[in-house]
């Protein structure tokens, strides 16, 4: 495999056409190795956020063994791609024959669930021919804990609500081996207090219920670094977790887990695209909404950008974009900072899109082709490399 040293190579090298994804092996499996190796549990990748098969195998090599899956697409691509993987199907709503493939078929003991329901339909594809119960599931209840400290809430959909949480537990606590209790502070969260608020939630719900637990898990919502978005680093919202995990009314033995998706993936990948058209502060690029810039269109993400083009020399201006398609909702409004003699034909190079960039790829209009190739820099931002400089600022809850 050719392995380019930037986006300029590249475009030097293939002027390409159509976007080209570009994908950093070291700064994914740098990420894994900085969970494993820091964070006071086990982490399991939240496969939704970027299911290359390329990349989870990085993923395991930098030690990542568990992985959060939630479908059986997702199950069966995982256990392809790395045979001795422990998966976590953790979808709070599966279909029955879902749920007995993946546990018959692919050796998945460990499901969540956040009704009366759900546990019956688990407890229901588990059971064997002869009529047997499964004796080695590990259940863990979703909580409903609230968003107020993400970027982007996961608070409505999923989710026992707190006062219907202990019958849950105790129905759930007859039918299992493990019994845990999960949730979701949503995603891009900002401050660790996020993760107070909903151990207190998860406390208070033990309490009342008075079941033995065996394993918390704190899901995802660990952030990355993006324009405008600072996060503290990593490493307090790690220590909060522990602290509040080691105060729960909880078994001695119990495991503290984690599903970072965002915060494994999101230096992995960018992607180089092409300026087909200027419109004053508005560029048309090859990519877009339908592709790898999804995040950008429907929740106005920004992305860091940088053109590629060496002859550029006026000062940076803000611009929108607009993608290929056909569609007005191809739209982006940014901004984003580039040079102001920004033309048609000059290629951008936009960072940090491994997490739900290049998995929300369509062919929608035609469009959507991209190449993958491998590239050797740094990505344009990393909580990784231990050279960032930490901003101050009063959004944030600095607990250093």
């Amino acid at each position: 495999m050719h392995i380019h040293p930037d986006a300029r190579s590249v475009v030097r090298a293939l002027a390409p056409d159509e976007p080209v994804i570009l994908n950093r092996p070291h700064a994914a499996e740098r990420a894994a190795r900085f969970f494993v190796e820091k964070f006071p549990g086990k982490s399991l990748y939240a496969v939704k956020a970027n299911p290359s098969p390329d990349l989870l195998k990085v993923l395991w090599a930098g030690g990542i063994t568990h992985y959060d899956v939630a479908s059986i697409a997702e199950v069966r691509l995982v256990r392809a791609a790395l045979p001795q993987a422990t998966l976590c199907f953790m979808h709070p709503v599966k279909t029955p024959r879902a749920i007995r493939e993946a546990y018959f078929e692919h050796g998945v003991k460990t499901f969540s669930l956040d009704t009366i329901e759900e546990l019956e339909k688990i407890v229901a594809a588990c059971t064997d021919d002869a009529g047997r119960p499964a004796k080695d599931l590990r259940l863990l209840v979703r909580l409903r804990v609230s968003s107020d400290y993400s970027e982007l809430s996961l608070a409505s959909k999923f989710g026992v609500d707190l006062a219907d949480a202990a019958p849950l537990l105790q129905a759930t606590r007859q039918h299992c081996d493990w019994l845990g209790l999960c949730f979701h502070v949503g995603s891009q969260a900002m401050t660790p207090f996020a993760y107070v608020q909903a151990l207190e939630r998860v406390r208070v719900a033990v309490a009342e219920a008075s079941v033995v637990i065996d394993v918390v898990d704190v899901g995802g919502g660990f952030p990355s670094l993006y324009p405008d978005m600072e996060p503290p680093p990593l490493e307090d919202y790690f220590e909060v977790i522990h602290r509040h995990f080691e105060n729960l009314p909880i078994a001695y033995n119990a495991e503290l887990w984690c599903e970072p998706g965002r915060a494994l993936c999101a230096e992995y990948s960018s992607v180089v695209v092409r300026v087909e058209k200027r419109r004053g502060d508005e560029l048309y690029i090859n990519d877009g909404a339908y592709g790898a810039l999804f995040d950008a269109a429907h929740v106005d993400w920004r992305f860091p950008v940088a053109a590629l083009a060496e002859d550029l020399r006026d000062p940076v201006q803000d611009f929108a974009f607009y993608g290929p398609t056909c569609d007005d909702a191809d739209y982006m409004k940014g901004p984003f900072a580039l040079p102001g003699d920004i033309q048609a034909g000059d290629y951008i190079e936009i960072g940090m899109i491994g997490a739900y960039g290049a998995a929300m790829k369509t062919g929608f209009n035609g469009f959507g082709n991209a190449e993958q190739i491998v590239v050797s820099d740094e990505p344009m931002a990393s909580l990784y490399r231990g050279d960032r400089v930490i901003p101050t600022s009063d959004n944030v809850v600095s607990l250093r």
